[in-house]
């Protein structure tokens, strides 16, 4: 080292000046999602689905890697086709952007009502397209689901058009039929996907989402309720986020305790649940010094102690949260192997479980699998 600091001494070149050609580290890949529903009359089954699937669907997308590094998931939301939005919005509603905040995610889609109305597919793809934030890498996974059981050319804007423009900013356009499959067809649900290289799938919206109990979720619970204990509001934000992250763990159980398991899971993700806008631990994670911080913004425990004890606190429940998080994380492999010897079984007696989370998963794992990524081992 020292010859190198030498010769480049020599040369003229100070070793700041090297190290500005030294290659930067890679950055992290994305895996964007923009999930567009149809909230007219007929979907309030679309909407059940979606609400019993999204851990699912999120615990499958945060186990894609790019050179075996964790990728970043993020996911928009819009409505469509709701007498309740404006017309001249062509009855479309941009919900959330593209965004890592999994609870505000959740509490969106649980927010979501239905309400007759005209459904216009190739404008609300356009304007997901206009209006999300997406990547300009083509190393990245840019996916655009709408689902609906409309004609899918209806409306001002051509989703021939829509479909044109997706491609040339390497986005797949999948689509999800809520009907026969024939007749997805001929409502050009498929030429929709096909145009952008994406899926066509077809499911029954109003059927019930098949959830398996394992004997792995008590205990997956019990964790969970552990985990939530070292997670501590700071700042304006601490007290309104926590709250939200009680709810959705709420909303979840209302579902299911399947859905419940499968929120704990990505709970204990840490490439995929992370809340450094008002959670302590995180924030520390990502350079927030906690004794910068005003004994008005701390959260209640951490009020009163001196720097030495905040510190160390703060240290003690980050270990607890690790330890947690690797507990669900285990248990996870043990009830993900169970469910799936469970659904061989159903397979080789003909049950047929398709819903909306199979659909957006299996396209997923397709297409990631296309551009370079793979999956956790």
């Amino acid at each position: 080292m020292k010859y190198l600091s030498s010769l480049l001494l020599s040369l003229g070149i100070s070793s700041i000046a090297f190290s500005q050609f030294a290659p930067a580290p890679p950055a992290e890949r994305k895996v964007q999602l923009a999930i567009l529903f149809d909230t007219s009359n007929s979907m309030d089954g679309l909407i059940d689905q979606a609400k019993s699937r999204i851990w699912n669907i999120v615990n499958e997308a945060s186990t894609l890697q790019y050179n075996g590094q964790p990728t970043i998931l993020e996911i928009g939301l819009f409505e469509y086709g709701n007498d309740g939005l404006e017309s001249k919005d062509n009855y479309i509603r941009q919900i959330l952007n593209l965004t890592t905040d999994l609870d505000e995610i959740s509490k969106q889609l649980f927010a979501l009502r239905t309400n007759g109305g005209s459904e216009y597919c190739g404008a609300v793809i356009q304007n997901s397209l206009d209006n999300l934030t997406w990547s300009n890498d083509s190393r990245d996974l840019k996916m655009i689901y709408i689902a609906g059981n409309e004609g899918f050319d209806q409306g001002p804007i051509s989703y021939i058009k829509s479909c044109s423009n997706a491609k040339s900013k390497e986005i797949f356009i999948n689509t999800i039929f809520c009907g026969d499959y024939e007749s997805g067809v001929s409502l050009k649900w498929q030429d929709g996907a096909s145009c952008s290289g994406g899926d066509y799938f077809n499911i029954d919206s109003n059927k019930e989402v098949v959830h398996i109990d394992t004997p792995y979720d008590a205990e997956i619970k019990a964790y969970n309720d552990s985990l939530n204990t070292t997670y501590y509001g700071y700042g304006s934000l601490g007290r309104e986020k926590k709250m939200m992250q009680t709810n959705q763990d709420k909303n979840a159980s209302g579902q299911s305790a399947a859905v419940a398991t499968e929120r704990a899971i990505s709970k204990s993700k840490k490439s995929a649940y992370k809340n450094s806008s008002w959670d302590l631990i995180d924030a520390s994670e990502e350079g927030v010094d906690i004794t910068e911080l005003k004994e008005e913004e701390l959260p209640e425990e951490f009020k009163g102690l001196t720097d030495e004890e905040k510190t160390k606190l703060l240290d003690q429940k980050k270990v607890e949260r690790d330890q947690y998080q690797q507990k669900i994380s285990e248990l996870a492999k043990n009830r993900e192997e169970f469910i799936s010897n469970e659904m061989k079984k159903r397979a080789e007696s003909g049950e047929v479980i398709d819903d909306f989370g199979t659909s957006v998963n299996q396209s997923i794992e397709e297409k990631a699998k296309k551009i370079g990524f793979e999956k956790e081992k």
